[in-house]
């Protein structure tokens, strides 16, 4: 059976994989986008936005696996956008523009029914109102034998995670505090429910673990 991914996920060294704040001009709250200063430079992610070049090592190591083998996405709401309760038009289509860097069937959690949405590039947007269970079973039918990446935000990890899930997961940890925020791991016991860091490795920029799921 295909794996469900957490990939180039970051955290703060005090735990927090978003700053407080978040809205429409700061979608990653207040002192959010320092926890990516690791990933936007490397050769992956200035792909993924039409650049050239890009770095290499480390972290871009981690940054490619993140992108191999992945058929579908399951995101939750907010990572898709800012908007809260009922769809108050159908104008939004997320954060990315027109042309997401998904390339896939992208299923997003949410409380608020909302027709598909097919942007440039491969990417389809389906809005799943029926539980994390139901979109983790369509986006492993989309992906057809691949793995299916779980994107965020936190909260959305943290369900997967309680559920027992999440097989694998690439963190990221920031040399920089937040001091408040959405903490990744509050109130999880990790090593309770079955996980374990398989793998370690540090950059100049961040510290990368993977954490899997005992066998």
């Amino acid at each position: 059976m295909s794996k469900l991914r957490v990939e180039s996920f970051t955290i703060s060294i005090d735990g927090f994989g978003a700053g407080p704040n978040q809205n429409l001009e700061n979608p990653l709250g207040a002192g959010g986008p320092a926890l990516h200063q690791w990933a936007w430079p490397t050769k992956t992610f200035r792909t993924l936005f039409g650049h050239d070049g890009g770095t290499t090592g480390t972290d871009e190591e981690f940054a490619a696996r993140g992108f191999r083998n992945i058929g579908a996405w399951i995101m939750g709401r907010n990572m898709f956008g800012p908007i809260r309760g009922p769809w108050p038009d159908m104008n939004w289509k997320g954060w990315w523009g027109d042309n997401p860097p998904y390339h896939t069937q992208v299923f997003v959690l949410t409380h608020h029914p909302r027709e598909s949405i097919t942007m440039d590039g491969g990417t389809t947007f389906h809005f799943v109102t029926d539980g994390i269970f139901s979109a983790l079973a369509r986006a492993r039918q989309a992906a057809n034998g691949l793995d299916v990446r779980l994107g965020g935000g936190v909260a959305t990890i943290q369900q997967y995670l309680r559920a027992g899930l999440v097989d694998e997961m690439h963190i990221a940890v920031a040399p920089i505090l937040l001091g408040s925020g959405e903490r990744l791991f509050a109130d999880l016991n990790m090593l309770s429910l079955g996980y374990q860091c398989a793998e370690h490795a540090a950059s100049s920029n961040a510290t990368h673990l993977v954490i899997k799921k005992k066998m």
